[in-house]
């Protein structure tokens, strides 16, 4: 089994849960590096035991790595094939999960290239990711997708990266979205197939239907010196009472996590009924291509990972956007600051808490970080060492520092954040972060110019009076 199986008596797919393995090391100077990559992949099959296998031992329910784009490897592979690579920041590297299907795979590829021309960037080539597949399973190799990354150069109408990251998404949805619809117009189902772990000038992610320990055999790119980061985030997924799919596999795109999402159903309906209010200076009409935000059939991270590309989409830095998903406790703390109250209560009616245990690690190329529910019903413990490395994990020990290398350790308490931004090179502490955030706008001012108290209007005193007589009982006057 390798997809949910269809509704049948009483079971339901949406009713899945799952608890997984997370954790993440960093440079806190950004200096990349391979031993980064090589220290994420080690976190990883330490962290094995937090994985499932089936009834064949070579099917785990999948892992992965997120990291940034390891330019000397691909300048590398570039030369090779007579293409020359724009300075790092101004190409993107998709990777692309295509259909074992021939025609259903040139047809997406076309659609693809089409897009790319029509949002002004321009195409570089395509890469076949170089695997190797010993030691995987019969259903794993059934199942692999054909696995390759496309190569795209910033357009002339993008002024910076960000304004490319944005294009880029652009790209990919309107890609993405049409395929059900065309899948069915052509008779091509394969169509459906296509999923694009990642598709950025920042990050790449390298994941699949793969053990702990056979992400770093399976992708060759993970083994060669050029391969470098200063960052590596790392998921092993363990969904006992799921199904496993090398499009579930985590990291997703932003974020990786252990836990769950309760509340996903009301969340996905609130960002779909949002829609005709939702606008972006930043986006403009190109918002109107990216619906739907949250496709269907996904997983409550996968749903929470789109939500989190939406708000930086509209201009949110990362801890502030996660500040709105995952909200500390607060509408009750006595002893919250209150201008941080005032924060949490204003965006309150901008967006819901994605609630539920969880443990949320996430990064957009720039800054790696991870928070905790408000609950902290999940486990991250961390630690820094005298050479700017922070390893953070759902357990400890899982790299093997010396004692006296250790300057730091510590968990992650209840709706607390741990950011380190590589571009400042410092880990910024959860009190500077939200106290930065919370004052950075009047939210107090304007909560009392937005809000309306039933207490404060003089006439809700009076207006008992002002109730008519009526022959219809008040059930008919509801229905009615």
């Amino acid at each position: 089994m390798t997809g949910y199986p269809a509704p049948q008596g009483l079971y339901d797919s949406r009713n899945e849960h799952d608890s997984c393995g997370v954790g993440f090391v960093a440079h806190i100077k950004g200096e990349k590096s391979h031993a980064i990559v090589g220290q994420a992949l080690e976190i990883l099959a330490n962290i094995d035991h937090r994985g499932a296998v089936g009834a064949d031992p070579l099917l785990g329910d999948g892992a992965g790595i997120l990291m940034q784009i390891p330019d000397p490897l691909y300048r590398k592979w570039a030369e090779s094939e007579g293409l020359t690579l724009p300075p790092p920041g101004d190409y993107a590297v998709a990777m692309c999960f295509l259909p074992q299907h021939d025609e259903a795979r040139d047809f997406i590829v076309s659609q693809f290239e089409k897009f790319i021309a029509k949002e002004g960037q321009r195409l570089i080539g395509w890469r076949d990711v170089p695997t190797t597949e010993d030691g995987l399973g019969k259903a794993v190799l059934d199942s692999m997708p054909v696995i390759r990354q496309c190569f795209i150069a910033k357009g002339e109408n993008c002024a910076d990266q960000d304004a490319f990251e944005r294009k880029l998404i652009v790209i990919r949805k309107q890609t993405q979205n049409p395929l059900a619809e065309l899948a069915e117009k052509h008779g091509l189902p394969q169509l459906k197939k296509l999923y694009m772990p990642s598709f950025s000038s920042r990050t790449v992610v390298y994941k699949g239907l793969l053990l702990a320990n056979q992400v770093g055999s399976f992708y060759d790119d993970l083994r060669d010196p050029d391969c470098v980061s200063a960052i590596g985030l790392v998921h092993q997924r363990f969904s006992t009472n799921t199904f496993p799919s090398w499009r579930l596999a985590q990291p997703f795109r932003l974020i990786a996590h252990n836990g769950e999402i309760n509340t996903v159903r009301g969340n996905v309906n609130w960002m779909n009924a949002r829609r005709r209010t939702m606008e972006s200076d930043l986006l403009g009409a190109d918002l109107d291509k990216l619906w739907p935000i949250v496709p269907h059939g996904q997983s409550d991270t996968a749903c929470l990972d789109n939500a989190l590309e939406l708000l930086l989409l509209g201009g949110y830095s990362l801890a502030h956007a996660m500040m709105m998903l995952i909200p500390e406790a607060w509408a009750r703390d006595p002893l919250i600051d209150p201008a941080r109250k005032a924060f949490y209560e204003y965006h309150a009616a901008l967006m819901e808490p994605w609630d539920g245990p969880a443990a949320v690690a996430f990064t957009d190329g720039r800054q790696i970080a991870a928070t905790l529910d408000r609950n902290g019903l999940r486990p991250a413990r961390f630690c820094v060492t005298k050479d700017d490395i922070v390893c953070l994990a759902s357990e400890s020990g899982v790299l093997p520092f010396k004692e006296e290398d250790i300057t730091r350790k510590w968990r992650l308490q209840p709706g607390r954040m741990l950011l380190i931004d590589l571009e400042q090179g410092r880990i910024i502490e959860d009190e500077e972060l939200k106290a930065e955030l919370a004052n950075a706008e009047p939210y107090s001012e304007w909560l009392d110019k937005a809000q309306y108290k039933l207490k404060d209007l003089e006439w809700i005193e009076t207006a008992g009076d002002a109730v008519r007589e009526t022959e219809s009982s008040l059930l008919q006057r509801q229905q009615a």
